[in-house]
């Protein structure tokens, strides 16, 4: 294994550089990492200090190292052993042996029955729902085709105008709740950053398409009466579908003005979150102006297609978003356990319920957590687990970033949690490859750090590059050198200031940390700004977009 210090100034970490010197003057002993090498030392990596005192090293499993201001982590590494290397399917042969498969056949008879393989999780692709999306706005213009009427009349092209575009508005609005409804099949195919900006994309078409409806339809109104926009506004206006349709209208404006970047600094996330509820609003008094529309209600078929549309939606909201959230509360009785200063600005929150292995929370997901508890009670907060779930005992590792993320240090044990999730798709289903690069920036570590622990590896297919300003900054450090000693895995730390001459992130000192860099898959998780620069890194460097895995959560 290695433990490795990457910094332009490195005699500002007198043992990173003692023991960077000291490992260059060693060579290399043979023997598995993590067991006793032919010279009868241990492969355990060794800080060295200035003066000759005893080097601490990293204990083994099963008990993660920790600091001495800390108390022992509840959640023991590798409790059950390391996993095993990856290994890919290997395809069925084409000619086989009858005689093979008649030992086979008597030794799978006399073999004890196996337990049931548990049924994978079903997940959408982000090419499937795009294509799915797609498919669906056909079938709407389709619709409309099907029921125009061709003619050249400047109020019936505005009339047709303004059917197509009301028709793709419902539609987009059912599309933009479903990418929000958390169901499970879409939030770990797709992923829930991924999910967050097609909603933020879709939003503005959306927006955009109720004004053209709006518009045209006045216009349309206006030219077939004979009169103007105002009096064609006011007639209007004495029609109950019309008035419904402009109190849909105003509730989705004023959802999406709330997003606007400038209008979304200067609100608070709970005002954000409640004029969000308006979409509902907006939705159900758009529907209620649809089916009195010539479009939908003109066939019995229609109508009852377009409400089937809008009542599934309606349904995965209700469950996914209502009653699995409050299942889970009840089931589960999540209380914290315990809250462990990490660094001056980072805690991790550790809490205990029962059944925890029914969430089925994969290394690298997060779930949203609300602390019930002052001030902190109203808000749900996603954060990643930066602990494998063990003896029904999970772990959060938080960094203080917002008002919210501040107050966790404030949580008292025994508060209750009400945990909803698993969300996200960085998980290992996205591996496509044997060698594996986890890359992290700041408190991104803590999902790198589950899967540094859990992702399938033979020694030396792992490598693990953690990049913070400086050595304080490092989060989770002894547990990550105890997995790394046990594994065989490569950890560098990258440390540095971001604007200093040196770029630990550059092509090619990411070619020089690692040599074969283009036949990785790349995990990358850390502040926006680092992620775009990594990313941009990683691809100059040979590394397929493709196999660079990354999520964003910023919700």
């Amino acid at each position: 294994m290695t433990i490795e210090a990457t910094d332009p100034q490195l005699a500002a970490y007198p043992a990173l550089s003692a023991y960077l010197a000291h490992q260059s003057q060693q060579p290399d002993q043979p023997g598995q990492p993590g067991q006793p090498a032919q010279s009868g030392q241990p492969d355990q990596p060794e800080f060295a200090e200035q003066s000759q005192q005893a080097r601490p090293t990293v204990p083994t499993f099963p008990t993660y190292p920790t600091r001495p201001s800390c108390p022992p982590d509840p959640n023991p590494a590798f409790a059950s052993g390391p996993p095993p290397p990856w290994e890919p399917p290997q395809p069925n042969p084409e000619h086989s042996d009858p005689a093979r498969e008649v030992v086979e056949e008597e030794e799978a008879a006399a073999a004890p029955v196996a337990e049931a393989v548990p049924v994978r999780a079903l997940r959408i692709r982000p090419r499937v729902m795009r294509r799915g999306m797609v498919a669906g706005a056909g079938a709407v213009s389709l619709l409309w085709g099907s029921q125009a009427e061709p003619s050249a009349r400047l109020d019936a092209l505005f009339a047709g105008a303004a059917h197509l575009s009301g028709l793709l508005a419902g539609y987009g609005i059912l599309v933009m709740l479903l990418l929000m409804a958390r169901v499970p099949a879409v939030e770990h195919g797709v992923g829930a950053d991924r999910l967050a900006r097609w909603h933020s994309l879709g939003g503005r078409y959306v927006l955009s398409l109720v004004g053209a409806h709006v518009v045209l339809a006045l216009c349309g109104y206006a030219a077939y009466t004979g009169t103007d926009l105002l009096r064609a506004t006011a007639q209007l206006l004495g029609y109950g579908g019309i008035v419904a349709a402009a109190f849909g209208t105003l509730a989705l404006g004023a959802a999406g003005v709330s997003s606007v970047r400038a209008a979304r600094a200067r609100i608070s996330q709970e005002t954000w979150r409640a004029l969000h509820f308006l979409t509902y609003l907006g939705a159900a008094l758009a529907f209620a102006h649809q089916l009195v529309g010539p479009d939908v209600s003109g066939s019995p078929l229609t109508v009852w297609a377009w409400a089937m549309l809008h009542a599934t939606v309606a349904v995965l909201i209700v469950w996914y978003r209502g009653v699995v959230p409050v299942r889970q509360a009840l089931r589960h009785g999540l209380r914290v356990v315990e809250v462990r200063d990490e660094s001056p600005d980072v805690v991790s929150v550790v809490m205990r319920g029962t059944g925890l292995d029914a969430l089925r929370a994969e290394p690298g997901q997060f779930l949203r957590w609300r602390f019930v508890q002052r001030r902190l009670w109203h808000t749900s907060l996603p954060f990643s687990l930066s602990a494998p779930v063990r003896d029904d005992t999970v772990r959060i590792t938080v960094k203080a970033l917002g008002v919210h993320s501040r107050r966790m240090r404030r949580l008292r044990p025994g508060t209750r949690v009400l945990a909803t999730g698993p969300f996200g798709a960085m998980t290992a289903h996205r591996r496509t490859r044997r060698k594996v690069l986890l890359l992290a920036g700041g408190v991104g570590i803590t999902p790198m750090r589950v899967l540094f622990e859990t992702l399938p590896a033979a020694p030396g297919d792992l490598t693990l590059l953690y990049r913070a300003s400086n050595a304080a900054q490092l989060v989770l450090r002894d547990e990550l050198e105890a997995i790394a000693v046990a594994r065989g895995a490569a950890l560098h730390y990258l440390l540095g200031p971001s604007d200093a001459s040196f770029d630990p992130l550059a092509p090619q000192a990411l070619r020089n940390l690692v040599p074969d860099l283009a036949e990785h898959d790349v995990y990358l998780c850390g502040p926006g700004p680092m992620a775009a620069v990594a990313t941009a890194s990683l691809i100059r460097a040979g590394v397929p977009e493709q196999h660079i895995h990354t999520e964003q959560f910023s919700f």
